[in-house]
């Protein structure tokens, strides 16, 4: 069954896409602000910014360069205020000096307490951890607390729709970068078949490594050999690629992590320790190359 579309209306609260975001879905109580840190002060009075919510806080870590995260909940304190003033509270908290963006999510109604809140850190803080894009900062995982099964339908709800607005306003924490395969019910099966999984390998020099194609590159995948030594004519960003994923290669040469790379030929420089052509050196199990395989997708 093809999916359907999802209308998704973002206000630039400032006329600037690099400044205040406002996001509703149709059919949605919710509402998302994207909130640069340097901007909050412009926020102040808004009255849904005082109610409860959940929020995260994106930045980049110094030591490593990756992406980090951290996922909290602000409730209404006896102060009348909420969300905002939780914000305003970690940016003046020297050990969250590492965030540049905030995400919040609160409802048009006011209709979050306490239960719904403390439910939708702990799902969105998993989530996250599964999907394994950023270093969640969480010390302690969040409880889940107790809910009715008819209001976790409804969260759950909620939780499906905040991951369209998430991935709308360019975060992509809840997304893993290579896709689950789990059984397809006979609704999706059309959909499977159409466009069937593009899985490449590399098995020679010491390399014995599986690639999955992305709609945003290569993922070189978990569980692959790659070569030990490096090359003379390894290229700069495949030395800095091994370097800043060392903590992710074991000393065998095999990844304990799924690592993406834009194009075919960056992968396979970092899987070989060389300069190499990504497009033939990446194959099908039949031994066709990955450019083949493109080209023959091209005539069909």
């Amino acid at each position: 069954m093809t999916a359907r579309g999802k209308s998704i209306n973002l206000f630039l609260m400032d006329g600037d896409p690099s400044g205040r975001i406002k996001s509703t879905l149709a059919n949605w109580t919710g509402v998302a602000y994207k909130l640069p840190r340097t901007e909050l002060e412009k926020c102040e009075g808004r009255e849904d910014l005082l109610q409860s919510g959940v929020y995260f806080l994106f930045g980049i870590s110094d030591q490593t360069g990756e992406n980090v995260a951290y996922i909290g909940q602000a409730g209404v304190r006896k102060n009348r205020k909420g969300i905002l003033y939780r914000l305003q509270e970690h940016k003046r908290d020297a050990e969250k000096d590492y965030w540049t963006e905030a995400v919040v999510f609160t409802t048009s109604n006011n209709s979050f307490g306490p239960t719904e809140i403390s439910y939708l850190e702990n799902r969105f803080t998993n989530l996250a951890n599964s999907a394994n894009r950023y270093l969640i900062k969480n010390s302690n995982e969040p409880t889940l607390g107790n809910v009715t099964e008819e209001k976790e339908s409804e969260l759950e709800e909620f939780i499906e729709y905040a991951k369209i607005i998430m991935g709308a306003l360019g975060y992509k924490v809840f997304e893993s970068l290579v896709k689950q395969v789990t059984a397809l019910s006979s609704e999706d099966s059309d959909v499977a078949l159409a466009k069937p999984e593009q899985v490449f390998f590399i098995k020679r020099s010491g390399a014995n490594a599986t690639a999955r194609l992305t709609n945003e590159g290569l993922v070189v995948l978990s569980g692959s050999i790659i070569r030990k030594d490096i090359l003379p004519s390894c290229p700069h960003f495949a030395k800095l690629a091994r370097e800043d994923n060392k903590n992710y290669i074991e000393v065998n040469g095999l990844l304990t992590k799924d690592i993406l790379f834009k194009t075919p030929s960056g992968a396979s420089a970092f899987v070989l320790g060389a300069s190499t052509n990504g497009n033939v050196e990446w194959k099908k199990e039949d031994g066709k190359t990955l450019k083949e395989v493109e080209a023959s997708e091209v005539k069909d």
